[in-house]
């Protein structure tokens, strides 16, 4: 591990110590602020109990659902964006006003439109995290250096070919970073639209630890999801550092 590593586990077990430290100095109650030991000894008792693995398989379900459709759509309609000037033109306002209006607002009408279950937390989730990719998409598209798209034009390469060959390939950073991004809203989405209508997953368990005014609960379900949430980050950082592996133009051989 990196010295960087290092100091960021230090700081958080710092930030645990500290906060352990003043809850039992403050003599805080633990319907207000439980300690973290409080807390680990909640999760610890859900995770052994079998309590909380239904509710973590259900709102994981929701996220790679919602990532796959999400991201599905942001990276082809990137794409279509960036190749066409025009239509960019004529779809970004709507594309924007998609992002704008309060998701929080629309998931009674997903409730509504769609029915109780898994599918309006997936259409939440991916109408979330699909921006990022679409935007991050279709710029970098746009940015391609002249002088390589005018080498493809003197090769008579196809517009697929420059647009997978040359586009994308150099495109893939900026597309890898929407990702990243996709991936933690993902959980924002699906995390919300199951505080509307979900009788299963970890947003309506933290709807029902504060009903039934369990604190510890609630904050080892928001542990729960921080660490999942870091997880899917760091399998994003790990696709992208295995693409990027690969060399932008193929290596020439060497001549016998």
């Amino acid at each position: 591990m990196r010295r960087e590593h290092w100091i960021s586990i230090v700081m958080g077990v710092g930030f645990i110590v500290l906060w352990e430290a003043w809850v039992r100095m403050a003599q805080t109650s633990a319907l207000v602020l439980p300690a973290p030991s409080v807390v680990a000894q909640s999760l610890w008792q859900g995770l052994a109990s079998g309590y909380l693995w239904p509710h973590i398989l259900s709102s994981t379900r929701a996220v790679v659902l919602g990532l796959l459709l999400g991201g599905t759509v942001g990276f082809v309609g990137g794409l279509v964006l960036g190749e066409s000037a025009r239509l960019r033109g004529i779809l970004i306002p709507y594309v924007v006003i998609s992002q704008v209006v309060p998701k929080l607002a629309l998931a009674p009408l997903f409730i509504v439109w769609f029915g109780f279950g898994t599918l309006p937390i997936v259409v939440m989730t991916a109408l979330i995290c699909f921006f990022p990719l679409l935007e991050n998409t279709a710029t970098s598209i746009q940015q391609v250096d002249p002088q390589r798209l005018e080498l493809f034009r003197m090769l008579r390469a196809s517009r697929w070919q420059t647009l997978w060959r040359l586009k994308i390939r150099v495109a893939l950073p900026s597309i890898m970073a929407g990702v990243r991004v996709a991936v933690v809203l993902a959980w924002v989405g699906a995390v919300v639209a199951e505080f509307i209508g979900a009788s299963q997953g970890l947003g309506a368990l933290i709807i029902a630890a504060q009903g039934s005014m369990d604190t510890p609960l609630m904050f080892a379900v928001l542990t729960l999801i921080t660490v999942l949430g870091l997880v899917f980050y760091k399998f994003a950082e790990w696709l992208e550092r295995r693409l990027l592996r690969f060399p932008l133009e193929p290596q020439k051989k060497d001549e016998k």
